[in-house]
């Protein structure tokens, strides 16, 4: 059989895969169409395994939200080259894994494995954009969120350069104040993009976890003081606590009673104690609760009111609506977190290739 442009031009189009590839392939199979498919796929899966070992820790952080903002989906599509996630078939490439995951409300890598997508089941699916696109390719995270009933909401933000992205769930007491609160849990998702926080609230932090930063902490401010002592520099203070799970009622009132006997001694007057005290017990816990503002939302300073916590911020703006709002989950991706980026010696891998 004759195989024609067309031919290769409608291989092209249904498998992705490069021209050459296209004729090579039907005249394999006597120009039968799915034949072509079919061997193309078979060829696409040798090529994906080749790429599978190599390292993909750079590529796209994509956000499908409706416009109702009841549900959302969010995942990390990862490349090997900054230079294929820039691509517009990769670009196109997340949009439909995302999508895909969005309108079929898939929960995790598993599922998504399991799925079908345009008829092909989602592993195969992949490999063959592997084989059109190049590189290794992995989808590495997803994440689904749906609002849980009437007054609850979804919001999401990518960052500009699609390498962060953040969804949340809140739950509002009303349709009133699930509609006032949305600006704020807007602006809350580009906090989190922002400030990185690993936890809703401090009481999420293990005891472990947070005996082993305070001990990191401390380290850390004692060199900063060796230096500081060298310069003849005021020294920083050494905090006793690291977290609000380790400040008590009985820490609290330790701390009162030494306030009290530091005003005594400065001849504050008795009577404007209580003026003085709240201000200075905050300062405390302030300056003893550093794990908690570095990995506890809650305990953040707001990126927008550096004045308030990010609870402080939610607490505020119920009030001002006249109800509640109850941020329950979030979401934070960003590309390549955690993966070791292969460095690549172009030059010893070209001089090997030649024998040299």
């Amino acid at each position: 059989m004759e195989i024609t442009a067309k031919l290769v031009k409608d291989l092209r189009e249904a498998t992705g895969a490069g021209m050459m590839e296209c004729k090579k392939a039907l005249q394999e199979v006597c120009g039968d169409m799915e034949k072509a498919i079919e061997f193309l796929r078979e060829k696409g899966l040798a090529k994906a395994a080749k790429k599978a070992n190599k390292v993909a820790a750079e590529g796209l952080i994509t956000l499908v939200l409706d416009e109702n903002n009841t549900k959302a989906a969010l995942t990390e599509v990862n490349s090997q080259t900054d230079f294929v996630a820039k691509n517009e078939n990769f670009v196109a490439l997340t949009k439909k894994v995302t999508e895909h995951v969005f309108n079929n409300e898939i929960k995790n890598i598993e599922e998504l494995n399991a799925s079908n997508i345009d008829g092909t089941n989602f592993e195969e699916f992949l490999k063959l954009q592997i084989s059109s696109i190049g590189e290794n390719i992995v989808v590495r995270r997803l994440a689904f969120a749906k609002a849980c009933c009437e007054n609850s909401i979804v919001c999401g933000y990518v960052h500009f350069n699609k390498k962060v992205g953040v969804i949340l769930k809140a739950n509002c007491d009303s349709e009133a104040t699930k509609k006032g609160a949305k600006d704020l849990l807007q602006n809350i998702c580009m906090h989190i993009s922002a400030m990185k926080p690993q936890y809703l609230s401090y009481k999420d932090l293990d005891a472990d976890f947070v005996e082993k930063e305070y001990l990191a902490l401390k380290g850390s401010i004692e060199k900063e003081n060796e230096e500081l002592v060298r310069l003849g520099k005021q020294l920083k203070r050494i905090p006793k606590f690291a977290s609000m799970s380790q400040i008590t009622d009985e820490v609290l009132r330790a701390e009162e009673e030494l306030l009290k006997e530091e005003l005594k001694k400065q001849g504050k007057p008795e009577k404007i104690w209580d003026k003085i005290l709240p201000g200075q017990i905050e300062r405390f816990i302030k300056d003893n609760t550093l794990i908690d503002q570095q990995y506890a939302l809650f305990s953040q300073q707001y990126v927008l009111d550096d004045n308030k916590t990010v609870l402080e911020a939610v607490n505020d703006k119920a009030k001002e609506l006249g109800g509640n709002i109850e941020i329950v989950e979030y979401t934070r991706f960003e590309v390549g977190e955690g993966l070791e980026k292969k460095e690549e010696n172009f030059a010893e891998e070209v001089a090997k290739q030649m024998g040299l």
